[in-house]
């Protein structure tokens, strides 16, 4: 009997290790599975599982939007991650907005993880529309698509900047915009996607464009974040372009684990680079975008932050 004890304490022994490690598996709420966000979440996905050898297993979910991401963030359990713009996260725990009257205090356990590429606001127009500045677009026809943040958007700036009745709007669909160009059916698009944008590069390879700048005044006036575009960046673009963005940011809840948190971030910035080669939007995620996070970091997140010694604001520890 002595004898059964010892191998099956030394079994046990033997297994403890393999259940040690065996591997973590993380949901990752993306967006609608037609926009980059969702291509961007699979690409982390594969990145993760690669530098973890397998122990993180990410598995991407489609998503309507931000909203519905932060909302399901007060019922899901386990390992949740979920990409929201920060000010969704702050609407959210304040119960203000959108969220009023859908009040939950697990909003108050939502904690940052990483940044990841952000909506940024393209302004494009045929380099022959004559168009230097915004005040030049009156007159003109623009394509600004149809319920997106980049259509809101573009329509509240034609406000700001005193061009309302000035321009004529087409409220079409934002995938007809390129064709549309080419056959000088509009003077120019809004889009908002992170950069380089696939509509600005497919329209710059195939009708000359320019990209409307703004003045510091007009991005105080947006209250957006303000973000430059190298120029480069798009065919026959050459000088950097002043806009505006919209950060977005990977967030999880205090139910994931220090350790997994921790792996998950450093799996993530150690994949950096080489999602940029395949997909340069990466290559514009820097540390400094940290200063974009609402709320406070993940305490495992914040240990790899330490020890890669990037810089995160006293506010968010």
């Amino acid at each position: 009997m002595l004898r059964l004890f010892r191998t099956v304490a030394i079994v046990a022994l033997a297994i403890a290790p393999t259940l040690a490690t065996a591997e973590e598996r993380v949901t990752f709420k993306s967006a609608k599975t037609t926009s980059s966000y969702y291509q961007m979440s699979v690409q982390i996905a594969e990145a993760v599982k690669k530098a973890t050898s397998g122990d993180l297993v990410v598995t991407v979910e489609e998503s309507q939007g931000s909203v519905q991401n932060v909302t399901e963030a007060a019922r899901r359990t386990g390992n949740y991650v979920f990409t929201t713009p920060p000010v969704l996260v702050k609407l959210a725990q304040g119960g203000k907005a959108m969220f009023e009257g859908k009040e939950n205090p697990k909003f108050a356990d939502i904690r940052a993880l990483f940044p990841i590429p952000s909506l940024t606001m393209h302004f494009v127009l045929r380099d022959d529309a004559g168009v230097e500045e915004f005040a030049d677009l009156k007159g003109k026809t623009i394509l600004i698509g149809k319920g997106s943040f980049g259509a809101k958007e573009g329509a509240k700036y034609m406000t700001l900047f005193g061009l309302d009745g000035g321009v004529e709007l087409a409220n079409v669909e934002l995938n007809a915009a390129v064709a549309a160009l080419k056959n000088k059916q509009i003077d120019g698009f809004v889009t908002a996607g992170s950069y380089p944008a696939p509509n600005v590069i497919e329209a710059a390879a195939g009708t000359g464009i320019t990209l409307l700048s703004m003045t510091d005044e007009q991005v105080k006036m947006t209250k957006r974040t303000r973000l430059v575009i190298p120029g480069g960046t798009y065919a026959g673009v050459d000088d950097d372009t002043v806009t505006t963005s919209l950060p977005v940011i990977a967030h999880t809840t205090t139910e994931m684990s220090d350790d997994t948190a921790y792996e998950l971030t450093k799996a993530y910035w150690s994949s950096k680079d080489t999602m940029g080669e395949d997909n340069a939007w990466w290559n514009a995620v820097s540390g400094d975008m940290l200063a974009n996070v609402y709320g406070k970091i993940h305490p495992g997140a914040l240990r790899y932050y330490d020890e890669a010694k990037i810089e995160v604001p006293k506010e968010m520890r």
